[in-house]
């Protein structure tokens, strides 16, 4: 009897994963690297190279329109939204903090970060009054950027990274929040969770199992279903295939971290992000090399596409994901 229970489970387990991608449409081509992404009903907005920012209407894939910035060829890897406004910044010194209407594409200069040491690797609306931007330091202090109620300023604090320690700047996901958290992924020499807590605007830091040693490891990317449960994935952009200590979860906010599918995944990965609905038990992942998902709360991985030089990627409803990368922006539906 168990025999025949592991036969049907197995089998039951290969369906799930069969015929799972329904169509894979690319619906935007350009000379542009896109690390950065938001949904807005049925538009994606995308950030990238060369200043240039943009949307592509989902429902009327004709319907997109670009702009620059900048006449200076500057690189956004960020991307926020509130209600009205789209919001980028560009990497590397001096920092441009720019506010975009979304419906004229009208835009202004609202902050700007002159120290040299400047390179944002992520930018995060908690909500419609709230908003943090994560930059690389020239001194291993914790460098953010806070937008709180119409005003931008730096955000005081005394957490000092250690030698090292940095993030990356692959998807614009290493931060995440809740009504209670915002939670920042580190990495490199040391990888940790950074954890502010709204009410008492103090900060704990918690280390992780996370690979890490390396100025090419750590986590890359997180996201958090509620106050406990999240999910970090990331690995070794110099070894692409590595697949050892690249993916973790954590059950008490970011306090202890969970090894997932070690040696069993597909690798070096730069984006993750739940399935809305799902509890925390759905998530797709996508890496330089490849589309994966988890059924189970990212215990285990299966890969789906091979597809390659995506970076980015976003859920547009339960079975709809929008990925981006280099030279394109394509649309996934899968079929479960």
């Amino acid at each position: 009897m168990k025999k025949t229970f592991s036969i049907l489970f197995l089998s039951l387990g290969l369906l799930v994963f069969s015929q799972q991608i329904e169509s894979f449409t690319t619906i935007l081509n350009d000379k542009i690297s896109i690390r950065a992404l938001e949904v807005d009903g049925d538009k994606v907005w995308y950030s990238g190279t060369d200043s240039k920012l943009g949307f592509v209407d989902l429902k009327k894939i004709k319907n997109q329109k670009q702009i620059r910035l900048s006449e200076i060829k500057l690189q956004f890897r960020t991307l926020a939204q509130d209600k009205d406004s789209l919001y980028a910044v560009n990497i590397e010194s001096p920092a441009y903090f720019y506010k975009i209407d979304k419906k004229n594409l009208k835009y202004q200069l609202v902050f700007t970060d002159m120290s040299k040491a400047a390179f944002y690797d992520a930018f995060h609306f908690v909500n419609e009054k709230l908003a943090f931007a994560f930059s690389d330091t020239d001194d291993n202090r914790l460098k953010l950027t806070r937008y709180k109620n119409g005003e931008w300023s730096f955000f005081e604090n005394k957490v000092k990274l250690n030698p090292g320690e940095a993030a990356f700047a692959a998807s614009n996901t290493n931060i995440a929040s809740t009504k209670k958290y915002l939670w920042i992924a580190t990495g490199g020499k040391s990888s940790r969770i950074l954890r502010l807590n709204f009410k008492t605007e103090e900060i704990e830091i918690f280390n992780t199992p996370f690979i890490q040693g390396e100025s090419s490891q750590g986590m890359y990317s997180i996201d958090f279903y509620d106050d406990k449960f999240g999910v970090a994935v990331g690995g070794d952009y110099t070894k692409q295939e590595a697949n050892v200590d690249n993916i973790a979860t954590t059950d008490d906010g970011g306090q202890t971290w969970q090894i997932q599918a070690s040696g069993k995944n597909a690798g070096y990965t730069t984006c993750v992000k739940i399935k809305p609905g799902s509890k925390g038990k759905e998530m797709i992942s996508v890496g330089d090399q490849h589309i994966s998902y988890s059924f189970d709360s990212g215990k285990t991985w299966k890969k789906i596409s091979d597809e390659k030089g995506f970076f980015v990627c976003r859920w547009i409803n339960g079975t709809t994901i929008v990925f981006a990368g280099k030279d394109r922006i394509s649309v996934m539906k899968l079929k479960f």
